[in-house]
């Protein structure tokens, strides 16, 4: 008979499931779990977790197995214990035992399910916080008008001025609100008098109270920075004998850091520095982000009027004061404005980093504010993509693949992107008007978005200006997909004025400068049309964040940060609009002179007819809009040119095919050009393979050349041909294809020192119509062929000059984009090289 197994206590952690059992679970709760010393192996001495039954009265029970299969067909039978009980009304419905199921953890979805019936109870909670007490006496010293309370301290009472300053005498950093009969506002302790003397400025830090701020009379005016804002305080430095009078030294010893050292007025707690250093270090914040994170606690509406701002730039921010009937708009505005000046100016953009992965169990999404923010309703929106038909037009302008095949894979993407609605003046997105894309940017989408942002109060309003990046091929048929569609709707009578963003409208045909310039817009001012793209640049910074989230919280970050965006323009607008105030005002005052000098110049019949022929192209628009385009009577090219002669060569001449003789002729002379050109920048000591080249070059242009004179010696029968006329270079303009060329170029006598030739390929002279004077060739009767080569002569000096201004300025933008801005002696050098290599065409062009 074996002897009995030594039953060994074994380590464990504490379940919640079963207190009093051992466990091998990861729900660890320390008060419930006992240690015991035991000796390892290697007869060390360790301490483990142990069974803690003798703690509470319940019944042993053997340990469940170790297994998490076996434990999961592990059943409890009969009544439940008392220690069951006692979970069940502690932990609620987390588990159940009666049911004989595994124990189930409420998720965020079961938490929201709970709260949404009493949301509205909360609001009321809330806003019955923000009036004040139905106690009107001081609730301390019961005399006085009690208006005052702390926002930091717990509970609501409220006190009078002199006991709210009484009750604060240890706490310099609380916020105190003044009732002022309409609402709190927020009043500084500075302001009802009170002050540091005789009061440690460390005291929320339980530290003891010092005595090196009494002493004296004399009060300074600092600006301290604690953890929750900015304070100004009137702080009453020490003079006591044998006190420290140094001021800076008087702060660190109070726990605050001073900003300067020989007359310190602001100071840093070291609480705030703690949470900087943290911020920094944890959550990568730059200090002039946590400071305005600290102005933005110190007053959320106005964070510029917070002391001791970072600097200049923070309040660049635009803020929309559109026109809304109802709300910014008096009564019978229509009376008292013009219909341009009470318009809608919307900027339409999409935005393919804001991307959203397929959620697995997407019914168990819950939304508390679907439809209610900037994004869209997301049941209405599908039903609308469920019924809309996207319309595959061929496109009139440039083909906007970056756009149309944008994000075109979808593998495990919800949405591809999302398209916003914005106001063009000052970047506001437009509530319940942000759409998700589902395969790169369709009309389908875009359509839901504009029209949702038109509806936003604009009663009354009848006209609109949407700019948009393809606004010349969305406009088509806009009108017509509303009318089909269910869910889209404009108001009645509004008139759609479509535009291109400024930067854009460069991608298009020159056809769409004229109608769909911003420029000739009545009332669209110095808007550029991409106000959106500025916006995208801060918000792409939480699209990685937010692509993984749930539908709902997705949605719930983005509108939360769109509110943010539009919170600050509102903040900002006072001083954003009286910057742009100014400007105009200056711009007006240096354009007015020059324009009336031009308009005292011109003919004035002729401003009449220009002024009617806009008034005409503003209220008609498309076609009449053609007016402001460029007249620009460009030179025919040679191609055109030769097109022309091709097609009269038999009536003129009676020879077919003398055109493509001359313009052989010609290109064989752009050959011995070429040629030339490469010989120079030959080095002296060139390799047999160079001077091969070479060679080989020379023969098969003197092959071509000889088949050339052929040619030539059947279209003129009968008459003896001169040599033909030899072209040589300037010397001038070829110094520039020897630089860099540390060896110099070779010779022709030198590459050509086997050739039997008397005259190099290059120098030969090619017969030409034009060799022979006007006179002689009459004469001859070559008049129509002389008359051909000085049509296409025209065209081949029109193609000239034209790549000689594109080789020009392409040089002056490599000379002020990259030359000029060079900060690397890389770029620098590859700036010289483009340059060059454009003085090359440059020299072939002259």
């Amino acid at each position: 008979m074996s002897p009995p197994k030594k039953t060994r206590l074994k380590a464990a952690t504490f379940s919640f499931k079963e207190r009093g059992r051992l466990s091998k679970g990861k729900d660890l709760d320390v008060v419930y779990v006992s240690h015991k010393q035991v000796i390892g192996k290697k007869r060390k001495t360790t301490w483990v977790e142990s069974c803690a039954d003798a703690l509470y009265n319940t019944a042993p029970t053997s340990s469940p197995s170790s297994s998490p299969r076996k434990r999961v067909r592990e059943e409890t039978h009969g009544l439940p214990t008392i220690q069951e009980e006692f979970d069940k009304e502690v932990f609620d419905n987390f588990f159940s035992y009666t049911d004989n199921k595994q124990r189930k953890t409420k998720t965020q979805n079961d938490f929201i399910q709970e709260y949404l019936p009493f949301r509205d109870l909360y609001l009321d909670i809330l806003l019955d916080l923000e009036k004040p007490s139905s106690v009107s006496e001081c609730q301390s010293c019961q005399i006085g008008e009690g208006k005052f309370h702390c926002l930091t301290c717990s509970g609501n009472q409220t006190l009078c001025g002199s006991c709210i300053v009484k009750a604060h005498h240890f706490l310099p950093f609380h916020k105190v609100q003044e009732w002022t009969g309409k609402c709190f506002e927020d009043k500084s302790l500075k302001e009802l008098g009170f002050a540091w003397e005789d009061i440690p400025l460390d005291a929320e830090a339980g530290s003891v109270p010092m005595e090196t701020f009494s002493g004296s009379t004399t009060a300074s005016t600092m600006t301290i920075i604690h953890s929750t804002g900015v304070f100004l305080h009137n702080v009453v430095w020490c003079g006591c004998p044998g006190s420290n009078h140094r001021q800076h030294l008087q702060l660190l010893e109070a726990r605050l850091f001073p900003a300067s050292i020989t007359r310190p007025r602001t100071a840093f707690t070291f609480e705030v520095l703690d949470h900087f250093l943290i911020d920094a270090l944890e959550c990568k914040t730059c200090a002039s982000s946590f400071f305005e994170k600290i102005r933005r606690l110190t007053n959320h509406s106005f964070p510029d009027t917070v002391p001791e701002k970072p600097g200049k730039g923070d309040l660049a921010w635009f803020r929309p004061a559109c026109p809304q009937p109802s709300i910014n708009l008096p009564d019978k505005w229509q009376d008292k404005y013009k219909s341009w000046l009470i318009s809608q100016r919307y900027v339409v953009d999409g935005n393919f980093t804001a991307q959203h992965m397929t959620m697995r169990m997407p019914h168990l999404d819950i939304s508390l504010s679907d439809g209610l923010g900037y994004m869209v309703n997301d049941q209405e929106y599908q039903t609308h993509l469920l019924l809309a038909v996207e319309s595959k037009e061929r496109s009139s302008c440039s083909n906007h693949r970056a756009i149309n095949t944008a994000n075109i894979s979808r593998s495990n993407l919800r949405a591809t992107g999302v398209g916003a609605t914005a106001c063009a003046r000052h970047g506001c997105f437009v509530p319940h008007s942000i759409v998700d894309f589902q395969k790169g940017e369709r009309h389908m989408n875009i359509d839901y978005s504009i029209c949702n942002a038109l509806n936003y109060h604009s009663a009354g309003i009848d006209s609109s200006l949407i700019i948009y990046d393809v606004g010349c091929q969305w406009s088509i048929n806009f009108l017509q997909r509303v009318a089909e569609s269910q869910g889209l709707s404009i108001p009645e009578n509004m008139q759609i004025i479509p535009a291109v963003g400024k930067f854009h409208l460069s991608a298009h045909k020159l056809a769409c400068f004229a109608r769909y310039s911003l420029n000739f817009v009545q009332g669209a001012g110095h808007v550029d049309g991409e106000i959106l793209e500025t916006l995208w640049a801060p918000f792409n910074k939480i699209s990685p964040t937010a692509r993984s989230m749930s539908h709902a919280h997705r949605q719930e970050v983005l509108d939360n940060h769109m509110r943010d965006s539009n919170w600050k323009k509102i903040v900002g607008i006072v001083k954003t609009l009286l910057t742009k105030y100014n400007r105009a005002l200056k711009g007006v005052d240096e354009t007015k002179s020059p324009f009336d000098e031009l308009t005292r110049s011109l003919n004035p019949g002729k401003i009449l007819m220009w002024g009617i022929d806009e008034q005409k192209a503003m209220e008609k628009r498309g076609e009449y809009l053609d007016i402001y385009q460029l007249q620009i009577n460009k030179a025919p090219t040679m191609a055109e040119i030769r097109l022309k002669l091709t097609e009269s060569e038999n009536a003129d001449t009676g020879h077919p095919g003398t055109v493509s003789w001359l313009i052989t002729g010609i290109n064989l002379e752009d050959l011995q050009d070429t040629l030339r050109a490469e010989i120079r920048l030959l080095p002296n000591d060139g390799t047999s393979a160079q001077k091969t080249a070479i060679e080989e070059k020379r023969q098969r242009l003197a092959a071509k050349i000889a088949k050339f004179h052929e040619t030539a010696d059947a279209m003129t029968v009968g008459m003896d041909l001169d040599i033909g006329t030899v072209h040589s270079d300037d010397p001038r303009f070829c110094h520039a294809d020897n630089d860099g060329n540390e060896w110099g170029g070779a010779s022709d006598e030198e590459i050509s020192e086997d050739i039997d030739e008397e005259i190099l390929t290059e120098e030969m002279g090619i017969w030409m119509p034009s060799s022979v004077s006007q006179q002689d060739a009459l004469t001859l009767g070559l008049g129509p062929l002389q008359a051909e080569e000085l049509e296409l002569r025209k065209g081949q000096a029109n193609d000239c000059l034209e790549n000689l201004r594109m080789a020009l300025s392409h040089k002056a933008i490599i000379y002020r984009q990259y030359f000029r801005s060079a900060d690397s002696t890389w770029s620098g050098t590859r700036s010289k090289q483009e340059a060059h290599q454009c003085q090359l065409k440059i020299n072939k062009c002259v």
